[in-house]
């Protein structure tokens, strides 16, 4: 079969994409928002260069126009940034493991190309910065889906 890939074709597989350039970023980005994590799922290995969070993934894939048929869903998924060199948190408590942090986007600040910052913006004007070798970023689900505590589309109001 040739032809470009539909959003149809991924059907209920997991996912697990990679970006390599900022337009990909904002792909994972979209993917990425609204999810939430404790601080203690969070991870850097300065020795490999890798920075590593587990999230709690709302499942933006399955809503269409803020709607679903069925319940509205999670899944864990891992957010690894490779070539790290340097990681920079603001805006929270570290030390505080029982916090809860809430992914809203990510961003990214190209440096001397290819090397560049990539930055986790937090709810509540927190934030994580990583400077990196070169963008590549990977999302991976790594549970089945279950269903969104909540119950209801993640809300930002004005």
């Amino acid at each position: 079969m040739t032809g470009d890939a539909r959003f149809e074709d991924g059907d209920e597989q997991p996912l697990r994409l990679i970006a390599y350039e900022a337009e990909d970023l904002q792909v994972i980005s979209a993917l990425v928002q609204d999810a939430v994590f404790p601080v203690t799922e969070m991870a850097w290995k300065p020795k490999s260069g890798r920075f590593a969070v587990l999230l709690n993934r709302f499942r933006w894939e399955d809503v269409s126009g803020g709607e679903r048929r069925g319940s509205y869903e999670r899944v864990q998924s891992l957010l690894v940034i490779d070539g790290v060199q340097k990681v920079a948190t603001q805006g929270f408590d570290r030390g505080d493991r029982d916090l809860v942090l809430s992914l809203m986007s990510l961003g990214w600040a190209e440096g001397d190309t290819p090397s560049g910052r990539l930055e986790l913006v937090l709810a509540g004007d927190g934030g994580i910065a990583l400077d990196v070798e070169a963008l590549e970023v990977t999302l991976k689900d790594v549970t089945r889906p279950y269903v969104a505590p909540s119950g209801h589309v993640p809300d930002h109001p004005d």
